[in-house]
């Protein structure tokens, strides 16, 4: 059993820190301080599901499904392409944490909308959490214990990325800082989708 848990942690941890869109957004809600650990806990929740729904079958559903994977990917270049539009915009605009901050917190609803959306709209997330991680984990010997482990290092990262960056806020709140976050967040989602587009 232990083993299996260890196991998921070490093949979990290693793909979820990985620079990606989720961890981006993470981010950036962070040092925004809106609705940050909000967002961590409804990344967690979505790993933890999604990599227990590849590990009990969905891995092998995807891995059979070109058309699943076509809808994934076509709609995930759009999405990124979108929010890539939105760094770029608030990139080339003088702003700072606290002007940011002046302008109004968004509302919960609308933020985890958008988590969802950079959760489940790239597909990096089927190929990584479901048919990786989860192709993995239903060879272990005690699968379930492999998804407790993968969901335990997706809580033990998201909650970590969540807090240090909401500490290091006060200090990142410089607008040349928050420029140069949303031009890099705005270029690694553009680099996604086209890697998607590219196949």
């Amino acid at each position: 059993m232990w083993q299996s848990y260890f196991n998921g942690i070490l093949v979990a941890g290693g793909l979820i820190m990985a620079i990606g869109t989720q961890n981006a957004f993470v981010l950036a809600q962070s040092l925004r301080r809106e609705h940050h650990l909000a967002v961590a806990t409804l990344c967690v929740l979505c790993d933890a599901l999604l990599v227990t729904a590849g590990v009990f079958g969905l891995a092998n559903v995807l891995a059979h499904n070109p058309l699943l994977l076509a809808v994934a990917r076509w709609g995930g270049v759009v999405f990124l392409i979108g929010y890539a539009c939105k760094a770029v915009r608030r990139a080339l605009a003088a702003q700072s944490l606290e002007q940011a901050a002046g302008a109004g917190t968004r509302a919960l609803h609308a933020v985890l909308l958008s988590a969802l959306a950079v959760t489940l709209l790239n597909p990096h997330v089927y190929l990584d959490t479901v048919l990786l991680i989860g192709s993995l984990g239903a060879q272990q010997s005690v699968p379930g214990a492999y998804v407790a482990g993968a969901a335990s290092a997706s809580l033990l990262w998201f909650f970590s990325l969540a807090l240090a960056a909401a500490w290091l806020a006060p200090w990142l709140a410089r607008p040349a800082t928050w420029r140069i976050l949303d031009g890099l967040v705005a270029v690694m989602m553009l680099a996604v989708a086209g890697q998607l587009m590219l196949g």
